[in-house]
């Protein structure tokens, strides 16, 4: 005769279930509920009005955004339900159930205030003897926006589409003429169709105005950088008496291309070619610094260019405001996308020791150059120089091999344990948040691993 548990459905708790007894001790959701108990939200709740229907405290919102974003649930109805179905949902909202249109509207109004937490929970980290500032690791991922790339619109097509929307207004027009003087009944519905011709005219014309404004950007900074060149040159004959060689620098061209667009659906993103390779998508460029030691993201920020070579200089700003009590920063590490000679410069008058790629790495170098005496440091060598004599070094060869080792898994862990690939939010600023968002919900997971006893 087979012996089974008994299934039974029916039977009332002999006492109150007690809800902090749901979950394990070491449960990320209690890590997450105990880190946000730390942390001064009294800006987000000083902006409640204290009337009508009684809200959801703001801690336990942001400890349930955090917790969804750490185990890979954006979407607020996924987290709507998940406090239904989820133990651990239930636990952080104390088995209270907030719909999607509360957690949404909760993510949209504080995004803003979502970088003085992730600072905090970095000086927590200190104070748990977790982080200590030294060598920091710089990356960037690109990341899908909320917006397809075939809902680019290019400024060819945009005047050809206007010129036919113009067109077919105009036979309209005619139309309706047509049917006025006439006493049949048509069933075309001639204002419908105007009007909608029109919304398209209008969203047109704001999209010609968007592509211009970036192509008069783009002919400054081109102009600028044209300039500059000439300076040089001119300054090297007179430095050296002698005609510098190589043709002259092109000016800019100006002017808008036909080829340059606009997304439609998140004007703000751009495409840019995918991490892995493999062709293009509408996406943004997060970028991370990240400690060597503790592999926590120090400085997290956004941007809607695809290259990195310009965003070495504010995250080193942004290294600098961190609190004191975390360190200093002592080498940054840096692939050849963000090489330049004015970077390497910076990174040193701020006193960091840059580690940046000059050129792509190459791979199974001989052995003879890879145990190659990087000889005597001229005594009149610029910052590219030492730099690069620093890298050729046993200890500097050593420090660059922790380049990839560090930031590589953080955007591992990111995409496919958390599964953010794509944004939920549109717009720059909106999108930075969540960047923001990401990577606190991130650290909160690593301080989580870190803290448990080994």
């Amino acid at each position: 005769m087979s012996n089974f548990r008994a299934v039974d459905r029916g039977t009332a708790y002999l006492l109150p279930p007690l809800v902090d007894e749901w979950l394990p001790a070491d449960h990320l959701a209690r890590f997450v509920v105990e880190i946000v108990e730390q942390l001064d939200l009294s800006g987000l709740s000083n902006q409640y009005r204290g009337s009508g229907s009684q809200a959801y405290h703001p801690a336990m919102l942001t400890a349930l955004l955090i917790y969804g974003y750490a185990t890979g649930t954006y979407s607020s109805r996924k987290l709507e339900q998940a406090c239904y179905d989820s133990i651990a949902c239930r636990f952080i909202a104390a088995n209270t159930h907030p719909d999607h249109d509360t957690l949404c509207a909760f993510r949209r109004r504080f995004l803003g205030e979502l970088g003085a937490i992730f600072v905090r929970v970095l000086s927590i980290a200190g104070e748990m003897k977790l982080l200590k500032l030294g060598t920091i690791a710089l990356d960037g991922t690109k990341v899908h926006a909320n917006a397809s790339r075939h809902h680019a619109l290019s400024y060819q097509r945009a005047n050809e589409i206007e010129a036919q929307l113009k067109r077919e207004v105009g036979e309209l027009l005619a139309k309706a003429e047509q049917v006025d003087t006439s006493e049949a009944k048509r069933p075309l519905d001639i204002p419908a169709e105007l009007a909608r011709r029109e919304t398209r005219l209008a969203a047109i014309a704001a999209a010609k105005v968007e592509i211009e404004r970036r192509a008069a950007e783009r002919q400054a900074t081109e102009q600028a950088t044209y300039e500059a060149k000439l300076a040089a040159r001119e300054q090297k004959v007179k430095d050296t008496g002698k005609r510098p060689g190589g043709k002259p620098p092109a000016p800019p061209t100006g002017g808008v291309r036909p080829t340059d667009q606009v997304n439609l659906t998140d004007p703000e993103s751009r495409i840019m070619p995918r991490s892995g390779g493999g062709g293009f998508e509408q996406s943004y460029n997060g970028q991370a610094a990240v400690d060597a030691e503790s592999r926590l993201i120090v400085v997290a920020r956004l941007t809607n260019t695809p290259g990195d070579v310009r965003q070495l200089i504010p995250t080193v700003g942004a290294l600098e405001l961190l609190p004191e009590a975390l360190g200093t920063a002592a080498t940054l590490l840096a692939d050849a996308g963000y090489f330049s000679a004015a970077n390497v410069a910076h990174c040193e008058q701020r006193g960091l020791a840059p580690l940046i790629a000059r050129r792509r790495d190459q791979h199974y170098l001989p052995w003879y150059d890879r145990h190659a005496d990087p000889g005597l440091l001229p005594a009149d060598a610029d910052a590219v120089t030492r730099m690069a004599h620093r890298l050729k070094t046993p200890e500097g060869r050593a420090l660059y091999g922790l380049r990839k080792q560090v930031p590589e898994p953080v955007f591992g862990i990111i995409k496919h344990a958390m599964r953010f690939r794509q944004f939920l939010l549109r717009g720059l600023e909106k999108v930075e948040g969540e960047w923001q968002l990401v990577a606190l919900a991130y650290n909160i997971r690593r301080l989580a691993v870190l803290a448990a006893p080994s």
